[in-house]
């Protein structure tokens, strides 16, 4: 059978819930949820099973804390023998505004430090799916903006990517990574709002 690892990435603990950096985890539930499946703690994060059509698809979530992400995906990709090519890993994204999305096929970490411990430990040869949570935070001050809390507003904004977000964890499964790329990427455009100066 057919195996596949999707990952949300995060911070464990309810200081950390429903925060910007979370949204992987946001994304994960939301797909658990459609799927019928729950999650249990196990080595390394929160993981739950379900099959699309005949393939096994585990989704993780770190308990790691965000910055040692790497060490979960990798002890899993292990654990399950996993190719690579079968890796989707989901995160928040501040060059993004809040409802975009863009599903890359490989890359650069962009910044981002769960992706990049991702990237020591097996390098850049996988699938991520990045959300858009915006940048509306003056200068010096990414770290408590990332780690803030979602609005009534934003998560109703953010809404909608999350509802694609799961759409785009099925094709990946069903379809490759290619084929969700060309289909969904130009849904996930939105323009970034100027600031004010």
């Amino acid at each position: 059978m057919d195996k596949y690892l999707i990952v949300g990435l995060g911070n464990p603990g309810d200081e950390y819930a429903q925060t910007r950096h979370n949204t992987g985890f946001m994304v994960l539930d939301a797909f658990a949820q459609t799927a019928g499946a729950t999650f249990s703690d196990r080595r390394y994060g929160y993981v739950a099973e379900t099959s699309l059509r005949g393939r096994k698809v585990i989704l993780l979530k770190p308990t790691t804390f965000m910055n040692l992400s790497g060490n979960a995906v990798r002890y899993w990709l292990n654990k399950e023998n996993i190719d690579q090519q079968r890796l989707l890993v989901i995160c928040d994204d501040v060059a993004l505004p809040l409802g975009a999305f863009r599903l890359k096929a490989n890359g650069s970490n962009g910044g981002h430090n769960g992706l990049g411990h991702i990237q020591q430990l097996i390098g850049q040869q996988y699938a991520r799916l990045r959300m858009g949570i915006g940048a509306d935070y003056p200068y010096g001050s990414q770290i408590d903006w990332v780690l803030g809390r979602y609005s009534e507003e934003e998560k109703r904004l953010l809404q909608p990517s999350i509802d694609q977000a799961v759409k785009i964890i099925e094709s990946f499964v069903l379809a490759g990574v290619d084929i969700t790329m060309n289909q969904f990427n130009k849904l996930g455009k939105k323009v970034c709002p100027t600031k004010p100066e």
